[in-house]
């Protein structure tokens, strides 16, 4: 199932920014979530995000210059904010209701880049989020899809373990990330010891590489 948008989910209670990545994927929609405001910049460098969902928390008005991605603050009762505002405590359907409002507002995009890339015998539609060979869809698990966005977004350039694993959620001074790069190739690859299309990028990291 496609994906409605990709959202950016910056919440600093690591409690309340997991039921709420898991609420907003049950309904439709791709979210990388942030603990704090430095792991959203990282995150806003490498990626393209449709909205930014915002806890108030220091630091986080400099986030806002950082993306041209609506945002969405989430203000305890009694606070103001300039920008678009939920009041806290909400209840869940309220905040998809506000983030389906602020997603219709926006001008229809503009041809950025490929819609779907070719992967040696194979293709990945970008939007979607969709891998196939020929008619046939590769399955992809839910964190494959995230390094699958990454990469594609960066194609025929290096992107950093460090950029993955903020991607994935993972501790990046682990070797988490190199996992689940190894199971995607052998999705990818003809050959996964020898790769073509998700190459090793030596010091850096992985670059996906369209034809």
């Amino acid at each position: 199932m496609p994906f409605d948008a990709h959202l950016m989910l910056v919440d600093p209670n690591e409690t309340r920014r997991g039921l709420l990545k898991t609420f907003l994927g049950r309904n439709g929609f791709l979210v990388s979530a942030a603990r704090d405001v430095d792991h959203a910049a990282r995150l806003l460098a490498g990626l393209d995000f449709d909205l930014v969902i915002l806890d108030q928390v220091e630091g986080a008005e400099n986030l806002g210059e950082q993306t041209a991605a609506p945002v969405l603050w989430l203000v305890p009762e009694g606070e103001t904010h300039a920008g678009e505002t939920l009041r806290k405590p909400f209840e869940p359907q309220a905040l998809i209701d506000r983030i389906n409002t602020m997603l219709d507002r926006r001008p229809e995009p503009a041809e950025t880049g490929p819609k779907e890339l070719q992967l040696g015998p194979l293709t990945y539609d970008v939007e979607a989020a969709v891998l196939k060979q020929g008619d046939k869809r590769i399955g992809l698990t839910a964190t494959e899809v995230k390094l699958m966005r990454a990469l594609a977004a960066r194609a025929g350039a290096p992107i950093t373990r460090a950029e993955l694993a903020d991607e994935v959620e993972a501790d990046p001074t682990s070797r988490a990330v190199d996992v689940q790069i190894t199971r995607l190739r052998r999705k990818l690859e003809p050959n996964p010891k020898a790769p073509k299309v998700l190459q090793t990028v030596r010091g850096t990291g992985y670059m996906l590489v369209a034809e």
